[in-house]
């Protein structure tokens, strides 16, 4: 008798929406992927050059750190280049804050608490108010306040929730609710702690991450448990990938760990056996050399999928649009689980990527058609 199997859904924490330019955050909206640029934000050319790098690769919404007011003179010939969403990172100044929403960014990453005399932050809190721009509060273990780690002799989950549920009743006092909060530390553990017991107190949005998580290698590792361990819980409005490498890298890293957990379905699928020994073919060489070269069709709604042999090939694509499958000396391409072509083993990658651009002519030839209907 068939056994039918039913994928589990997440079922998110219900919180309130905020909107950051167009792009919709908590409530039911989507969970999106974040980044943020590593230019002098003063260079436009660099920091828009970065951004556009960040938009192909998926980004929904992107930060520009802010140091210095001419960063924050520059952000609206920034944000009229770009197609997503600007953020401003602000740390202490106030006076950056209003530059920078008068220059009509879309949201404000800044903790009420540090950027001076109560007058300072209704300043700034009116500003966000009469615009209709979120408030981002970005607590960090690292930087919490001197009484918090006093008290428990260093940073904790416990000291990082006081932290922020301080900022969220500067804001609340102001009668400002737009609000969206962080609660990052580079211990997954502590991060994970912190955003649960948080999650019980407030229904604001959660922005994901782990600070300083590293180099692509060990930072994807930490913040793949961070992060899909919260989002498995329906915890997590929107998330960041911090790693030690360019910015696209983190939102490849935060796509995939959407991706594995069902939670966003747009975009390339790619899955590589692990090999073994009745591989025929290079398969850690071949899964590696497919993987660069869907780069520039990551953004397109497509499974592929690359096996050693053709004892786990077939079953692994049936379910990939398109894969291939290694034999000695020869490569099986599949579409939809049926063998379409045998092609010589060196011919395998560049065979693969001639069908996967016919898939993405016919996608694309559908859309217009799509959009008539």
């Amino acid at each position: 008798m068939a056994v039918s199997y039913s994928k589990p859904v997440i079922k998110r924490r219900t919180t309130r929406q905020i909107q950051l330019g167009r792009v919709k955050v908590g409530g039911d909206a989507p969970i999106t992927v974040q980044s943020m640029t590593k230019t002098d934000t003063c260079d436009v050319r660099a920091t828009v050059h970065q951004i556009w790098s960040l938009e192909a690769a998926g980004c929904d919404i992107v930060r520009v750190a802010v140091p210095v007011r001419a960063a924050a003179e520059q952000l609206a010939e920034i944000k009229k280049k770009i197609r997503i969403p600007l953020v401003a990172d602000i740390h202490f100044n106030y006076k950056l804050a209003l530059i920078a929403l008068e220059q009509g960014v879309d949201g404000l990453r800044l903790n009420p608490g540090n950027i001076g005399a109560r007058r300072y932050v209704e300043e700034v809190v009116k500003l966000a108010a009469e615009r209709q721009i979120p408030i981002r509060i970005g607590v960090n273990a690292g930087s919490l306040e001197k009484d918090l780690l006093e008290k428990a002799g260093g940073p904790t989950a416990e000291g990082m929730v006081e932290s922020g549920l301080r900022h969220i009743r500067i804001l609340e006092d102001l009668n400002f609710s737009e609000i969206k909060i962080s609660l990052k530390a580079s211990d997954p553990l502590m991060m994970i702690e912190a955003y649960r017991m948080l999650a019980d107190k407030v229904d604001y949005p959660f922005h994901l991450g782990v600070t300083e998580a590293g180099t692509p290698t060990v930072g994807t590792i930490k913040s793949a448990v961070g992060l899909g361990t919260l989002l498995a819980e329906g915890i997590g409005d929107t998330i960041r990938v911090s790693l030690a490498a360019d910015p696209v890298e983190e939102v490849r890293v935060g796509a995939e760990i959407l991706k594995s957990l069902g939670l966003k379905k747009e975009g390339l699928t790619f899955v590589a056996c692990p090999s073994c020994g009745r591989a025929d073919v290079d398969l850690v060489s071949l899964a590696k050399a497919v993987e660069e070269r869907m780069v520039p069709y990551s953004n397109l709604n497509i499974h592929v999928a690359v096996m050693g042999c053709e004892v786990n090939g077939p079953g692994e694509a049936r379910a990939a649009d398109l894969g291939v499958a290694g034999g000695k000396g020869i490569g099986l391409l599949f579409k939809k689980g049926q063998v379409i072509r045998k092609v010589p083993e060196a011919r395998i990658v560049d065979a693969l990527m001639e069908e996967v651009q016919k898939l993405a002519d016919e996608k694309k030839a559908e859309q217009p058609a799509a959009a008539n209907d």
